[in-house]
């Protein structure tokens, strides 16, 4: 193997943290940067393909999510490289290292949309607290911090896209309610013939 793709190969820094907490930190780093590239592309999948009526809405939330994403691409790519790593980011590179399931193919309806990208952002929300906890416990203050930021960030993503399908169920259940007074008002007055008592119908 090429010593410049050995991962073991750490680039000089006058970090003073020792070498074999960077190599775990930075294995730590990289394994988030594969799910946040794999992640991002995800967005940037739904963002294209959305449909309905919601698509306004839903087309800027999920463009809002990818620019998002890459910002946390470059922050955690940086923090790698500052520790001495080599940040390994192409799309081939997260496919190989990302533990996010791969994204349904057939949706177009946003709900979908929100949905699954709910159900992968929620393990990587999970994961980014773990993150916190490892880098804290081999005392890495810096890399718990940079953790500790995302981690915010992503859990309000998470909470934008479940008050959007939280809003979707309720306004689903509103239009439903007239529909099933109208059956049941149908269902008392069939075939019942309704007349005025004897003189109030002039006859």
């Amino acid at each position: 193997m090429n010593q410049r793709d050995d991962p073991l190969d750490l680039q000089p820094t006058g970090i003073d943290i020792p070498r074999e907490i960077r190599l775990y930190v930075i294995q730590l780093l990289q394994q988030t940067l594969a799910c946040t590239v794999d992640l991002r592309s995800q967005v940037k999948h739904a963002c294209w393909n959305v449909k309905g009526r919601d698509f306004s809405q839903l087309h800027a939330l999920f463009a809002t999510m990818a620019t998002d994403l890459d910002a946390y691409t470059d922050l955690v790519a940086e923090r790698l490289v500052v520790l001495g790593g080599m940040a390994r980011g192409t799309v081939r590179m997260a496919a190989l290292q990302s533990t996010l399931p791969e994204y349904p193919g057939a949706l177009l309806e946003g709900a979908g949309h929100v949905r699954a990208l709910a159900d992968r952002l929620a393990p990587y929300a999970t994961a980014l607290r773990d993150a916190i906890a490892r880098a804290a416990e081999v005392e890495d203050a810096g890399s718990a911090a940079l953790y500790t930021d995302l981690s915010r960030k992503v859990d309000k993503q998470l909470g934008d896209l479940e008050t959007h399908l939280y809003r979707q169920a309720d306004r689903s259940q509103q239009e439903h309610r007239p529909q099933a007074a109208a059956g049941r008002e149908a269902a008392m007055t069939d075939g019942v013939n309704f007349r005025l008592p004897h003189g109030r119908d002039g006859r």
